[in-house]
């Protein structure tokens, strides 16, 4: 994985320098984006909540609190910026339409583009989505999603009456080196420590991927790409996966052979696994009823060409060998998983 603190040499190409800010620009996606950008030549700058970073002095801090728009408005005073990527989200408090919306106002009239980063989550619910789908509406009951639509909405509506160059993304789950979710590693774990693994349900529930070095490239491409101002894109590799079928991919990207328990949901919820943990049985969040997505508008416009999930997951288990610090696991829920199964066959 990249070392933050010494970013690589930029590429000398005056006539395509920017000067982009990135809001979010410190954990999973943020650090492969700024890594890649400042390899590209240009001017970075990260807005977070935090003093300082891990970048060094080529990729100039603000400190703020993104949902807070008059600290906001201070802090961009006086800043000059060509394009904006937002990425942030804030997981215990949310990050409501209203803070997007009010950054997209502070830089409408400098900008040629604002990348926004939604999710698949934004749909709500469902099948084959493309981007023309309606997404889910103002009472939807999960937050994350209600407020991922209703920015979306927001930027769109700036596009529309003020001009703002808003592009929007939608990936579904993703995956790669520095994840900060314990998905990836969740599984690795357990097959390092020989454990058998728990499948909920029959394992026919689908998933999709999407490598963060692809969202990534994806991201640069929508800096320069005129055609994609104004729209949404999917994006994420093309094929779906059972869940059985991605246990399957993570144990080959290991190397390990591997035992699968397979465990009625119902079972699961009410021993007391939950999807967010504690008691987790499948990764952080992992278990979610499905949402898939086309890519073609991406592939045709943005010329995305994503890397096969086997492909992604190798280079991802390279980074876990060096960088993972395996806890020390609590195994008793699963036990108890693992012998009511046991019992009941």
């Amino acid at each position: 994985m990249t070392d933050w603190g010494s970013l690589p040499e930029a590429r000398e190409d005056e006539s395509k320098r920017m000067r982009i800010l990135v809001i979010g620009g410190t954990t999973f996606i943020g650090r492969h984006l700024v890594a890649q950008l400042a390899k590209l030549g240009h001017e970075v700058t990260i807005l977070h909540r935090k003093a300082e970073h891990e970048f060094g002095k080529k990729v100039e801090n603000l400190q703020a609190d993104r949902n807070d728009l008059t600290q906001l408005g201070r802090t961009l005073a006086g800043k000059k910026f060509d394009a904006v990527f937002d990425n942030a989200y804030d997981w215990e408090r949310g990050t409501p339409a209203s803070a997007v919306e009010g950054l997209g106002k502070l830089v409408c009239e400098q900008v040629s583009r604002y990348v926004f980063m939604s999710s698949v989550a934004a749909y709500g619910d469902g099948l084959n989505h493309h981007e023309g789908d309606a997404l889910a509406a103002d009472d939807w009951p999960d937050r994350y999603a209600r407020q991922k639509a209703q920015s979306e909405r927001a930027l769109f509506k700036l596009h529309q009456r003020y001009g703002l160059q808003a592009v929007t993304l939608r990936p579904p789950f993703i995956y790669g080196p520095g994840n900060p979710f314990y998905r990836e590693q969740f599984f690795w774990d357990r097959l390092r420590d020989k454990r058998a693994l728990v499948l909920p349900g029959d394992g026919r529930r689908l998933m999709q991927f999407l490598y963060v070095k692809d969202l990534v490239a994806a991201m640069v491409k929508a800096l320069d790409t005129p055609t994609a101002v104004g729209h949404a894109f999917n994006i994420a590799n093309p094929r779906a996966m059972t869940q059985a079928e991605v246990i399957d991919a993570l144990a080959a990207a290991a190397g390990k052979e591997t035992k699968v328990v397979r465990i009625p949901r119902e079972r699961i919820l009410r021993t007391g696994g939950h999807p967010m943990g504690p008691h987790l049985y499948f990764g952080m969040y992992f278990d979610l009823p499905p949402i898939t997505l086309l890519v073609n508008k991406a592939q045709r416009i943005l010329a995305f060409k994503p890397c096969s999930f086997d492909e992604g997951l190798k280079e991802t288990y390279k980074w876990y060998l060096r960088h993972h610090a395996k806890p020390d696991i609590d195994y008793r829920f699963e036990d108890q998983l693992l012998g009511l199964s046991q019992m009941a066959s």
